[in-house]
């Protein structure tokens, strides 16, 4: 079970990885927040519908309709550990970021299942070089655990503070990574951070490795 956290790109990458990994595995796509349902992938809302769909087909998604929310789901109506059980892969939207690329967590989120083995961080290129107050999800609290005023521009430096004051995630992932500049400014973060990061972007279809 991976959690999906952070900011721009969470739904996109769990539908990327999904349909990868369906090519040899069994995938469920779920949320402990809320989603809007994926419009190509089959969707149950009910333990039993999830029972007959899953012999049948190898990505789906599921969870509970949200009233009033225009057809968003919450989590799916059996616990975790059980899907966990029932499926090869299960990837979890564990966060909310507002459709802002970069974020700071409140003290409730991110919501992990205690059953995930692995959390992946997305942060959106298109965050850096804009204000904080315009870039960031809950601006006011991700300026202070960078140690900046939300009129401060996003950099690679005051991001890294920002993950590093968090220590939230096994994998990071920057999406929205489209340009060589785009390019140039995930190698300084990546300089600045222990460990390989992903770099690229889900909605051109690319993807590479930054040391």
């Amino acid at each position: 079970m991976t959690a999906v956290i952070g900011g721009g790109g969470k739904t996109t990458l769990l539908r990327t990885l999904g349909q990868e990994l369906a090519q040899s595995y069994s995938v469920l796509l779920c949320t402990t927040t809320k989603i809007f349902p994926f419009p190509d992938i089959p969707c149950a809302r009910s333990e039993e519908e999830l029972t007959r769909l899953r012999e049948h087909c190898r990505l789906l998604c599921a969870g509970q309709e949200v009233p009033g929310t225009g057809g968003k789901l919450t989590a799916p109506p059996m616990p975790m550990a059980r899907l966990a059980e029932w499926f090869d892969y299960v990837l979890v939207e564990a966060d909310g970021s507002a459709q802002r690329p970069v974020k700071a967590h409140a003290p409730h989120e991110p919501v992990i299942p205690p059953v995930a083995n692995q959390v992946i961080c997305v942060v959106g290129a298109s965050g850096f070089g804009r204000p904080i107050r315009e870039a960031a999800h809950r601006p006011e609290l991700y300026a202070r655990l960078a140690g900046a005023e939300e009129t401060d521009i996003v950099t690679p430096e005051i991001e890294v503070a920002v993950l590093k004051a968090e220590s939230l995630y096994h994998r990071l992932f920057i999406n929205q990574t489209d340009t060589l500049e785009d390019m140039e400014t995930v190698k300084q973060l990546a300089a600045l951070l222990n460990g390989p990061i992903l770099a690229g972007s889900l909605q051109k279809g690319a993807y590479f490795r930054c040391l």
